[in-house]
Formats: structure tokens, sequence, C-alpha cells
């Protein structure tokens, strides 16, 4: 059992039917939405999407609401357009049901409140400037390129000067240190480490030596086109330092990676490999037995011939000793001599696959 209790309140409050408030297709949210709007004194131009926000209904429900109250007939809204060329839009709230045309005359006897203007903005701190057309600022990447062309003098109108001058004889200044401002400063030095230009008699020994890097193995296949010119200058130092060709390629095959790692960037490896020129290897002397020993093609000088370099995958084999056709190498387990095929092939097998022996030569 409920019991009520109500008192009238003697001022601050309206009336409102009891259809109104017990209507069976309003929400809670809408019957609040127009019970608020229909206790505004008279003259007051809340808009609903004002009295939603403080009657904290938000703004999901602030939609429902209000389609249900239009749909029902107690809101009504139109556009027009009012002085000034301004659209503005006019809502009618009312307790009771109206029809779209009892509606449209009552909204047509409400004037058209003027749009009022914008303010003007608070300005922002500071002079207005104009922007940048071209996007990032300014950066030296010389720093970090070395492959960067000659800059033009920074004392453009005195190169001028020189160059309408008449030329005098004059000897040839001795070379700058490489310390000093004009060598830091000089066109076609390596902007790295301050290295002047190789001497000109091996440039060409120097460039054909570099055209021939890609010859040495398939990780130098790729090097740019646009390096040759500064591996041209480092290779000629090799040479320019008592270095022969057979020693730079010599030098670059071993600074090459050899457990399969892929190269990515060739050129840039060869730069690295032949920055640093180190001092040439003094001959050694002869030993007694030099005579006997077999004289090299290149330097015609007795000395026993270099074993190759093997790579890491031919590591720890060994050439087989038994008949082959070829060379066989395989990795031995101990002491063996023989590979895996000739311990399992019985010796008369084994001997049919040797050679042919070499025909007996008749004295003439």
């Amino acid at each position: 059992m409920i019991y009520r209790h109500f008192i009238a309140p003697p001022r601050a409050f309206t009336q409102f039917s009891h259809d109104l408030i017990r209507h069976p297709r309003l929400s809670s949210d809408a019957v609040r939405l127009l019970t608020w709007q229909l206790s505004l004194p008279e003259g007051a131009r809340e808009s609903l999407s004002r009295t939603a926000e403080r009657a904290r209904i938000g703004g999901c429900a602030f939609t429902r609401a209000k389609r249900q109250l239009k749909d029902e007939g107690f809101v009504h809204e139109r556009r027009v357009q009012g002085p000034g060329g301004h659209w503005v839009t006019q809502q009618l709230v009312s307790n009771v049901p109206l029809s779209p045309g009892e509606a449209a005359k009552l909204l047509a006897r409400m004037p058209v409140s003027p749009q009022v203007a914008p303010s003007a903005p608070n300005p922002i701190v500071g002079e207005r400037t104009g922007r940048l057309t071209d996007g990032l600022p300014h950066r030296n990447t010389r720093g970090n390129t070395s492959n960067q062309p000659p800059e033009p003098p920074e004392d453009a109108p005195d190169a001028a000067e020189a160059a309408q001058a008449p030329e005098a004889p004059h000897p040839s200044p001795a070379p700058q240190a490489a310390d000093s401002p004009q060598a830091q400063e000089g066109v076609g030095h390596d902007h790295e480490n301050h290295r002047p230009d190789p001497p000109l008699p091996h440039l060409d020994q120097a460039r054909a030596l570099v055209d021939a890097f890609p010859a040495l193995s398939p990780d130098l296949r790729h090097i740019p086109r646009a390096m040759h010119a500064e591996l041209t200058d480092l290779t000629a130092r090799w040479l320019a330092a008592g270095h022969p060709p057979a020693t730079v390629r010599l030098h670059i095959l071993r600074g090459l990676p050899d457990d399969g790692t892929p190269v990515h960037r060739p050129g840039g490896l060869l730069r690295h490999l032949l920055r640093d020129v180190p001092p040439p290897t003094p001959p050694a002397p002869a030993p007694a037995a030099a005579a006997s020993l077999p004289r090299t093609p290149d330097a015609g000088q007795p000395g026993p011939h270099p074993s190759p370099r093997l790579s890491a995958r031919l590591m720890g084999t060994r050439e087989c000793a038994g008949d082959h056709l070829q060379p066989t190498l395989f990795r031995p387990v101990g002491d063996e001599t023989l590979c895996r095929h000739c311990l399992n092939t019985p010796p008369a097998e084994r001997s049919r696959h040797a050679p042919p022996a070499p025909l007996p030569q008749v004295p003439a």
C-alpha cells in the first residue's frame, strides 16, 4: 500500500495535463525536456539543446527524446532566412499536440530575430609572418655524406679578378700541410680527412683497377657509378704508397665476409677497406736456397707461391688420395686420406677409374 502527501506550491509552479505526464509513447527524458521548456518564463528563448544540457540529458538520449516529441506533435521546427541572408532555426514547443498546419500558422506570427554577427577574435601574440614554402628547414648534410661534388670557392669576386689578371710564370708551390686552412678549404680535397688529390700518374691505373673490382667477387657486382671517382682516389693513394695492384685486390678479398653474409652496400664496404693505407711491407731477405724456388711471374723474384685462401665452407676439408678424374675434397673424421667412396670400393674396382698410364716414349 502506498500513501501520497501533496502540498500545493504557493508560487513558481506550472500546471500540466495528466495526459502529458502519463503519455505512453514519451520516455522520461522526453517528458522532462517538455516540462522544463513549458516551465520557462514567457519570452525565454532557450533552445532544446541548452535545456537538455541543463537537465543533464546526454546526446543520444536528447536526440531520442526530441524525435519522440516531434512525432507526437509537441515540438515543431522550421528554418527561415532572416535579415542579411542568414538562416535561422525556429522551434515551437506546446503543451498539446499540434498539426503541421497549426504549427505553421503560429510560427508565421513569430518575428524572425536578426542573426548576431560574430565578434572579433582575440589577436595572437606577435606579428603575422609568412608561411614557409620549401617544407623542411635547410640543413647541411655534408658531414654525413662524403660523396659530394666540389663546392665553388666562397670568395667568388676575388677569383674572377684573379682570372682576369695576366698569368705570370712562377715556380710550383711546395705541398701544403694537411692542417693548413688552404688544404682544408681547397676544391677537390677530401672533406672527411682533408687528403690532397692523388698524383696524376696513378689515376689511370687506379681507374682501371676500380673498374675490375666487380670481377673479384659476386658481392662487388653492384658498385654505384657515382662512387667510382671516390674509389679511384682511394685506390690511387694505395698505388702511390708503393702497393702493387695484387696487394690491393688481396686486401679487398680478405675484407669480404666469408660466412655467407650478403653485402648490401659494396661501395661503402670498399670505401671502408681502402680508407686507411698501411705502409708497404719491406721485401724479406732471400734465403740461401732461394735459387731453387720457382720464380713468380709478377715480381720475377724467387719465393714460394702463397696458399689459396679457403672459404668457411671448405675449412677442415682434405683432398682424397684415391684415383679420381678430378680432385675430390672430403671432410675426414680421423687421419684417413681416402674419401668414403674409396674406402667402400674394393681395390680392383678402384683401379678401373684410374686414369690411363702415359705411353712410353720411343727414343728417336
